[in-house]
């Protein structure tokens, strides 16, 4: 199944809500699953970026639902990108 690199910044909203409840960000996960994705790495960051999470899709356009409906939300601002496992990425420059 395709991997996808989650990259978030918390808006105003977003920094309070995890503020006063920090287990929001595991019932978001939960709601991610419910759209068609797994989320299987996580980890707060210091920077740029807020979040990264490495997700597992079915294709582009569950990923695609999974961004729209968080950022709709306004209590976050998504970045997607796609990940190629090196192996396969490697695979494909050879056989050219």
């Amino acid at each position: 199944m395709p991997i996808y690199v989650l990259l978030s910044r918390l808006t105003d909203e977003g920094a309070k809500t995890i503020k006063d409840k920090p287990e929001r960000i595991k019932e978001v996960n939960k709601e991610i699953e419910a759209f068609g994705a797994k989320v299987l790495h996580q980890y707060a960051t210091l920077g740029r970026y807020d979040f990264v999470n490495i997700v597992e899709a079915q294709d582009a356009l569950a990923i695609a639902r999974v961004s729209v409906e968080l950022a709709s939300r306004g209590t976050v601002k998504m970045e997607t990108l796609t990940a190629i496992p090196i192996e396969e990425f490697v695979a494909r420059i050879k056989h050219r």
